[in-house]
């Protein structure tokens, strides 16, 4: 009984340190906090568990610890933050696998027990429909979570096409194959010993995650993987229910609820509803134009980097626009430095940072402020677009999508309605970019073309360092 309570109390320490991490991360200055008590409350709970009576034997367990800390390190210290999305849906696709597997073995013991102490558990916790149900629902998550994120993960790694792939009726197809997993799921319910129908269930749900994520585009796939989460974070809690598990009840619920609400204030921001981010295949890639002509025939205009350092040494206002080019090129410090240097020479200098800016929620914020950049100094997009009319030079750092005009001026544009960054209400932009490349979105960028508009074409590392060097010598 002793060991009961201590349990029990270990996995509450473990959820109440889950809710205080979450809460952290609220505000940059206490995200690193947030993750310390986060993964302190993982060590709880993975104590905890290693506490349970039922185990018997620990060598598999260990060996599993200790590939989880081989495979787990290098992923959580080498991996760059460019791929960090990736890896990201790779873990979801672990979780959810792992949430499967359980599943599986738990409805496999209780239908054929061996040996004593699976035949006293099968007795104790018989195989009920509402038991069923927490499995079914388990499994058939966790099979959807495991497929979509692994076509998530190849998407965004570009192992295949960022492009939609859909077919003539694709959406109905897809309705009707989820309508049937859900069947399935129905009937096992009722039928708990029917194992042909679970295991199928199991293949058509996996089925269905692979259709789900497929014919979305790579510009959606930040708002895929955090509902994909909310999916694993359900299957987690169906896990706990099943196999009487506080801990997981709990932080699968958290999980689950922080995965719907991050999709859902994603979409938001894009202006978009989870219906057309699902059925809608956005993304898909045009045909990138060449350099210095637009299809109305407008040029860009070039600038070299002293020409671009003037502007900025003698700005007294500039706005700093980060974009998934910066994460590329891992070019932070230099801009760290260079807003250094202007603000030494009188200006003022502020970073305005896009919800979507990026391949993640909160991509730019972690780029910069590993860069040491004070957090006070970043603003989100509805504090600063206000400004940007009284603003020097907005200085756009590859970023594409989020500064296009077009979000506002054409209603044909699948980006319409997609709150932006005002950077084109500036007194004059400079764009940093290797090239005339359509953004994630494959559409082109009206911004790129405005009069008061000049692009530094180069790597933005290389471009940055050469700035830093032309205001330095002002």
């Amino acid at each position: 009984m002793n060991r009961e309570y201590l349990i029990e109390a270990t996995y509450l320490t473990a959820s109440v340190l889950f809710i205080f991490g979450l809460k952290s991360l609220t505000r940059p200055e206490k995200a690193r906090r947030g993750i310390q008590q986060a993964a302190v409350g993982m060590l709880l709970a993975v104590i905890g568990t290693l506490l349970q009576q039922e185990i018997i034997d620990y060598r598999w367990i260990a060996l599993a610890l200790a590939v989880g800390a081989v495979i787990g390190y290098p992923l959580g210290m080498w991996v760059p933050m460019t791929a960090m999305p990736q890896r990201i849906a790779i873990a979801l696709s672990f979780g959810a696998l792992a949430a499967t597997l359980v599943g599986i073995s738990e409805y496999y013991t209780a239908l054929h027990p061996h040996g004593a102490l699976q035949r006293a558990a099968a007795l104790a916790h018989p195989l009920s429909s509402a038991r069923a149900a927490a499995l079914g629902f388990e499994v058939m998550l966790g099979a959807l979570t495991v497929a979509g994120s692994l076509v998530a993960f190849g998407k965004l790694q570009e192992v295949i096409t960022g492009r939609p792939i859909t077919f003539k009726g694709q959406n109905f197809f897809n309705l009707l194959l989820f309508a049937v997993t859900l069947g399935a799921l129905a009937y096992v319910i009722v039928h708990p010993e029917r194992e042909a129908v679970f295991y199928a269930m199991i293949g058509l749900a996996f089925l269905s995650g692979l259709m789900l994520v497929l014919p979305i585009g790579g510009a959606d796939m930040p708002v895929v993987i955090a509902l994909l989460n909310s999916y694993a974070g359900l299957a987690s809690s169906a896990t706990g229910f099943a196999i009487g598990n506080n801990v997981l009840i709990i932080c699968g619920a958290l999980d689950g609820a922080s995965g719907l609400l991050l999709s859902i204030l994603m979409s938001k921001a894009m202006n978009r509803s989870f219906s057309n981010v699902l059925f809608g295949a956005f993304g898909s890639q045009t045909q990138a134009l060449g350099t210095g002509k637009s299809v109305a025939g407008l040029t860009v205009q070039a600038i070299d980097a002293d020409d671009a350092a003037m502007r900025l040494g003698y700005a007294k206002r500039v706005i700093v626009i980060p974009g998934y080019g910066m994460a590329v090129a891992q070019a932070q410090h230099q801009v760290r430095e260079l807003a250094e240097l202007i603000e030494r020479r009188g200006g003022e200098v502020r970073y305005a940072i896009h919800p979507v800016a990026g391949r993640m929620p909160g991509h730019m914020n972690v780029l910069l402020a590993e860069a040491n950049v004070p957090y006070d100094r970043l603003y989100d997009m509805d504090e600063i677009n206000d400004q940007f009319e009284e603003t020097d030079v907005a200085l756009v750092i590859g970023a594409n999508d989020v500064v296009n005009p077009a979000a506002r001026s054409d209603p044909q544009s699948p980006i319409y309605g997609m709150p932006i960054l005002n950077a084109d209400r500036s007194r004059s932009v400079i764009v940093l970019k290797r090239g005339m490349s359509a953004g994630f979105a494959g559409i082109e960028n009206e911004l790129f073309y405005d009069a008061r508009t000049y692009m530094l074409f180069g790597d933005a590392k290389a471009s940055l360092t050469k700035l830093v060097t032309e205001v330095k010598g002002l």
